[in-house]
C-alpha cells in the first residue's frame, strides 16, 4: 500500500512540511511517483512512527544541546559546499554541513561533549570532539575540530554509518541515531533537559 506525503504525514501526526524533509534529504526508502505527487510505503510510515525515543537518561548530563537541520542545500563559502543533511553526501561533506556556522551558546553545546544532530525530530547524525570553536563577525559559531561519529542513511530500516575511531564515540552514535527526538527552539540550537541517570562512557584518546 502506498501512501502520498499526506498520508503518510498525517499518519506520523506531523506537519506535510516535516515529512517531506526526510523525503527532500534521501532518508526513506522505496519512494516512487504518480504523477507529480510522491509515494510512501505504508511500511515505511510505520516503521518510523516506531522508532524508539533516544535514551537520553544515559548521556549522564543534565543537559545538552541538539542541532536541529533542514535538507541540505549548496552553499558558495570558503570550507564548505553544503549546509543541512543528506544521506548521499559523502562523510567529510556531511562534517563540513554541520560543524557550523551557528548562533549558539558554545560552552554549553561542548559541555555534554555531544551534539545530535535531528531532521524532523529525528537523529540523523552525531559530532563529538567540541572541545574548541570559532567566532565569526556575525556571531556564529563553528567547532573546527568536530568528528562525525556516524550518520543515517535509511531511517527505516534504520540503517546507520559508525564512523567514529575510539569506543566512547561508537557508543554515543549506536545509542543515538535513528532515535526521535523532539526539540523545540526558533533556531538550529535547542537546549534539552536530560536526567543524569548513568554515566557516560568515558572517553578514548
Amino acid at each position: 500500500m502506498l501512501l502520498t506525503t499526506g498520508q503518510a504525514a498525517e499518519e506520523l501526526g506531523c506537519a506535510i512540511t516535516t515529512f517531506r524533509r526526510l523525503v527532500h534529504a534521501g532518508l526513506l526508502p522505496g519512494l516512487s511517483r504518480r504523477g507529480v505527487r510522491v509515494m510512501v510505503p505504508l511500511h515505511v510510515v510505520q516503521a518510523l512512527g516506531q522508532r524508539r525515543h533516544a535514551p537520553l537518561d544515559q548521556l549522564g548530563v543534565s543537559e545538552f544541546a541538539v542541532l536541529r537541520v533542514d535538507a541540505a542545500r549548496q552553499v558558495q563559502e570558503p570550507d564548505r559546499n553544503w549546509i543541512g543533511f543528506a544521506a548521499s553526501l559523502a562523510p567529510e561533506d556531511l562534517l563540513k554541513a554541520l560543524r557550523g556556522w551557528w548562533r549558539c551558546d558554545a560552552p554549553s553545546v561542548a559541555a555534554a561533549g555531544v551534539l545530535p544532530v535531528t531532521l524532523s525530530g529525528y537523529v540523523v547524525a552525531v559530532l563529538t570532539g567540541l572541545e574548541a570553536w570559532e567566532k565569526n563577525a556575525k556571531g556564529r559559531y563553528a567547532f573546527p575540530h568536530a568528528r562525525l561519529a556516524g550518520y543515517v542513511t535509511d531511517l527505516a530500516t534504520p540503517v546507520h554509518h559508525v564512523t567514529a575511531s575510539s569506543q566512547a564515540d561508537r557508543m554515543l552514535a549506536d545509542l543515538l541515531l535513528g532515535s526521535r527526538l523532539v526539540s523545540h527552539s526558533g533556531g538550529a540550537i535547542a537546549y534539552v533537559p536530560a536526567p543524569a541517570a548513568a554515566r557516560r562512557p568515558d572517553k578514548e584518546a
